[in-house]
């Protein structure tokens, strides 16, 4: 495609901000550990200021929904591609009424937003890898089949693989992209059949960049103008093997990012944002 941006092009980000009742009422895989509300707004905080002045973002921060307890969780909301944007039907009905402010920030955007309107197709945003060439898409407890066809028709340019999820929430739980043609991808067993069948099911080669620790195989690749390749990953206080494994990265601006909290509701780096490119 002459002229398409360079993977990882990234001009806007949309994030939102955390609301009161994450702590009790957000969704868990697993119950038990306790959300430091404090500290979660103060690593969101972190997360939200690196986009803004680190790496020059324009950052549209929506406010927080006491009724929605999820919703700084805005991936799940939206899969943007080019300029259009779907927005999805979690698998949570309790998310579903997340993507009203979602639908209005991306229209005022002037990007073309598509709704989801087969009631039997469920979808969220972490079950959606773009490598640049196609789309994977985890069929998970939050992302069904229908779901899947949706979005193949949406972005016809575009490949569209399955992949089973299993052990995790979402396929981007344990895989996401650290650059163009790399994937990152956790070691566990669960991480490594999805990963064998994606590249089973791609007609494109991908390099891995493996991590002893599946959660910390969610990270953020942008491609920054003057700045290059920039990736956002959890710290070595978290996951101080697979932080040694970032660091080889050589050619790479690596941002150090704490998680902790979210990650207690079942929360990963890219789950925070939606990047788009806008042309000027």
């Amino acid at each position: 495609m002459a002229g398409a941006p360079v993977f990882g092009t990234c001009t806007h980000a949309v994030v939102r901000d955390i609301a009161d009742s994450l702590g009790a009422e957000a969704l868990r895989m697993s119950g038990g550990k306790t959300v430091d509300m404090e500290r979660a707004r103060k690593e969101h905080q972190v997360y939200t200021e690196c986009l803004r002045y680190k790496l020059g973002l324009e950052v549209l921060q929506l406010p927080a929904d006491l009724s929605l307890p999820d919703c700084v969780f805005v991936e799940d909301t939206a899969v943007v591609c080019g300029d259009t944007a779907l927005l999805t039907r979690s698998g949570a009905l309790s998310r579903r009424r997340e993507v009203e402010a979602m639908k209005k920030v991306l229209e005022d955007l002037n990007l073309n937003v598509v709704e989801m309107t087969d009631e039997a197709a469920t979808l969220d945003g972490g079950d959606i890898l773009f490598t640049g060439k196609e789309f994977f898409v985890g069929l998970s407890k939050r992302t069904n089949q229908r779901g899947a066809e949706f979005l193949a028709d949406v972005f016809k340019d575009y490949a569209v693989s399955k992949v089973t999820v299993t052990g995790t929430l979402h396929l981007k739980s344990y895989c996401t992209m650290a650059g163009p043609g790399l994937i990152a991808i956790g070691s566990s067993e669960h991480a490594q059949k999805a990963l064998k069948s994606m590249q089973e099911m791609s007609e494109h080669r991908y390099d891995k960049l493996t991590l002893p620790d599946d959660e910390a195989a969610n990270c953020v690749y942008l491609n920054i103008p003057n700045k290059g390749h920039v990736l956002l990953h959890r710290t070595s206080e978290e996951f101080p093997e697979s932080a040694k494994v970032f660091e080889k990265l050589k050619d790479y601006l690596l941002i150090p990012v704490s998680n902790t909290e979210l990650a207690k509701v079942d929360g990963g780096l890219t789950c925070c944002s939606i990047l788009l490119n806008k042309k000027a």
